[in-house]
């Protein structure tokens, strides 16, 4: 695997590849990987002759600096995972490579970066699409993979794609959980074994709400059992619960129409938040 710090070596390498018209897949990244990045990388290169990935923890995507202070960082053994999966190429840039000193640069998306995790997190996703947008300038994929867990980061990637006409084909990976149905984050890592059970309110809330709404119960009453239900689990603080349409995440309030559904939710685990969410499509 060939690792890059800096950004021109690496455009230079990939250029290369690319009059060889070698295909090229983005994994973006910020370390801590674990099976659902894998499964990004494993998706890449079914698709694709090399693959990228990015390992960055983006600054400007932060508004807790508490939160970017604890954020995993594993280097070494995210390497050795990347080599075992067959990953062609790393670009593990310094924040100076990919920030200027007087970075004012901020995105707006209207309603769709200000509901759910724009809510409760302002500027977020504006950080993301920066840091998005120069990964897609710097490797110029043709195809860019990302996990279904940050489900309204992928909706704001795609819009980002469409107003910034990036060609760029996206795709949008399952999420990977573990035996007991926990969603695989990097932030588990720091969740203590008993935190990890505590966890899986978010997990189980999910699957009681789709079974009630698809058998005819309203949200309103769903979510109103979710809050009362989350007082069992030690340590546990529900931030949000919506159901919202999938493409462009307003809340559906009471609807029984869950042809374009998606339940979303979020919750502190002592001080790790966490977020999962799940399709309402009547298979």
């Amino acid at each position: 695997m060939e690792i890059f710090e800096e950004i021109e070596p690496l455009r230079a390498f990939l250029k290369g590849k690319r009059e060889a018209l070698k295909s090229i897949g983005l994994v973006p990244t910020m370390g801590a990987l674990h099976d659902g990045h894998l499964a990004l990388i494993r998706a890449s290169k079914a698709e694709n002759e090399v693959t990228v990935s990015s390992i960055y923890i983006n600054p400007t995507q932060f508004n807790n600096q508490a939160d970017l202070d604890k954020y995993p960082r594993t280097r070494e053994a995210d390497i050795k995972l990347l080599e075992a999966e067959g990953c062609d190429v790393l670009f593990a840039p310094q924040n100076a490579e990919m920030y200027s000193e007087n970075q004012s640069l901020t995105f707006d998306f209207g309603t769709l970066d200000k509901v759910l995790e724009g809510k409760f997190r302002p500027g977020h996703f504006s950080g993301v699409a920066l840091v998005v947008s120069k990964l897609f300038n710097i490797v110029q994929p043709d195809m860019a993979y990302f996990g279904q867990k940050d489900y309204q980061q992928f909706q704001v990637i795609n819009r980002l794609k469409e107003e910034l006409k990036f060609s760029i084909q996206l795709r949008s990976v399952p999420i990977i959980r573990e035996k007991s149905g926990l969603a695989l984050s990097s932030r588990n890592q720091r969740l203590s074994e008993q935190d990890k059970g505590n966890a899986l309110f978010l997990y189980e809330t999910l699957i009681e709400a789709k079974a009630q709404l698809l058998n005819g119960a309203s949200f309103s009453k769903v979510r109103s059992e979710a809050e009362a239900r989350v007082k069992k689990y030690e340590g546990v603080k529900l931030e949000y619960f919506e159901l919202a349409n999938k493409n462009t995440l307003q809340e559906l309030g009471d609807t029984r129409n869950f042809k374009n559904g998606i339940l979303l939710i979020a919750a502190f685990v002592n001080e790790v938040r966490l977020i999962d969410n799940m399709l309402l499509e009547v298979e």
